[in-house]
């Protein structure tokens, strides 16, 4: 068996160790191609949840290139498919790394909030998956992660007890390649159709900044 697949192994048997995980509508999921894995983003646990849920390994995780300066997760980095990203700056050499790797049909899991929430509530996305989405046309499957909080998380693992976890998935869609005019209003409207899909997803109390939009009471409606 290959490192990869010890890894993956270890992490589902954590994963089911510490959590109880339910898969909502997982059908949904496609079984091949490329699109990006889009979800919120509550808690530490969220990011290994891609290699509980998906049986493919061409897919990669977008990280904070802070954590490259620790040598078990560079190591980790390389065998579990991390980029290390610089989340404050327009990071080129990354982005042509992932369009790249879509081109081939590999799997983006991203959150496009940029980093886990501390107020166990959506932040504003941020744009970089919407554009690259758009200009790569490959599409987006809207993830919802219900229970991940660490508040919670950590309580129950304090006390032994398993945490209920839902995953939620929504439906696959594409956006519109981007206009030559008005492109940030457009990027902007774009990222905000991405969160609100996945805002659709999770209980009201989570949807943070998305919770009055406009987009997401038509796509409850």
């Amino acid at each position: 068996m290959s490192t990869k697949n010890i890894l993956r192994a270890i992490i589902r048997f954590l994963i089911n160790l510490v959590a109880d995980v339910e898969l909502i509508d997982v059908e949904k999921l496609p079984r091949s191609g490329s699109y990006a894995f889009a979800t919120n983003h509550l808690g530490i646990l969220d990011a290994f949840l891609a290699y509980y849920i998906l049986d493919r390994w061409d897919f990669f995780i977008p990280v904070a290139e802070k954590w490259e300066k620790h040598a078990i997760l560079r190591w980790l980095g390389k065998h579990l498919n991390f980029i290390f990203i610089d989340r404050f700056n327009p990071d080129i050499h990354a982005i042509r790394t992932i369009l790249k790797r879509m081109e081939k049909g590999e799997v983006l899991v991203i959150a496009p909030e940029g980093t886990r929430s501390r107020t166990e509530q959506m932040a504003e996305g941020k744009p970089g998956v919407s554009y690259m989405a758009s200009k790569a046309q490959f599409p987006v499957l809207p993830i919802g992660l219900i229970g991940t909080e660490d508040r919670i998380f950590f309580n129950n693992l304090k006390h032994l007890k398993r945490t209920k976890i839902q995953v939620r998935f929504g439906d696959v869609f594409t956006l519109p390649p981007l206009p030559r005019k008005n492109r940030d209003k457009a990027l902007r409207e774009y990222t905000d159709e991405i969160m609100c899909r996945i805002a659709a997803l999770i209980p009201e109390k989570n949807r943070g900044v998305y919770a009055e939009h406009p987009r997401l009471k038509e796509l409850l409606a």
